[in-house]
């Protein structure tokens, strides 16, 4: 889908959408073929998601790549060795400093690979996702099914009845809804309880 950079040009790529779109499964597509073509990749994921593998980034469908977790985004630096990408799965996780690093490293010449969701379950813009999508040259917006009624989802609805943000979980916690699915939630099951 993209032209490989050539050594003088780097940016930005993020893929954004709700859960269950396939954010991960496209990121790790995209470093596979960058591998298959002979480019470097270091690939980073928040420490705090472990929810398949401490050392994995982990699509739901089971594919993975080998990834280093990270407390904050500027332990970048401490692993980055002129690799030609660097990825960051779930970026959402991330403070405004993911911002300030994978700027320096798009004018340092790297293709930046960034997933993660673009808003929480609240429909807010999610942590550092509306600034590096503002910032982007390229930009995948993933759907998924909405679980009640199968049109395209593009919004995150949290079954559990409590108001943390981030909350790392899967199904049991999680749904993809449509816009009037997401509506219909919010005014009647977050009031009623999960089913």
């Amino acid at each position: 889908m993209f032209i490989e950079p050539k050594k003088d040009n780097g940016w930005i790529e993020v893929i954004s959408g709700p859960m269950f779109s396939g954010k991960t499964e496209e990121l790790i597509r995209r470093v596979k073929e960058a591998m298959t073509n002979g480019l470097s990749v270091a690939t980073f994921k928040p420490a705090i998601d472990n929810r398949y593998h401490e050392e994995k980034i982990t699509s739901h469908n089971g594919n993975n790549i080998l990834a280093i977790p990270i407390e904050r985004p500027g332990l970048i630096w401490d692993h980055y060795q002129d690799q030609n990408i660097v990825a960051v799965d779930e970026a959402q996780f991330f403070g405004p400093e993911l911002v300030g690093v994978v700027n320096a490293l798009a004018d340092h010449q790297v293709r930046v690979l960034i997933a993660g969701l673009d808003m929480d379950f609240m429909a807010r813009p999610f942590g550092s996702l509306p600034e590096l999508l503002a910032r982007a040259e390229h930009i995948t917006k993933l759907h998924a099914i909405c679980h009640r009624c199968g049109a395209k989802a593009t919004y995150t609805f949290k079954l559990a009845q409590n108001d943390k943000i981030v909350e790392i979980g899967e199904r049991n916690l999680y749904q993809a809804l449509c816009r009037s699915c997401y509506n219909s939630a919010m005014l009647n099951d977050r009031k009623a309880g999960p089913k």
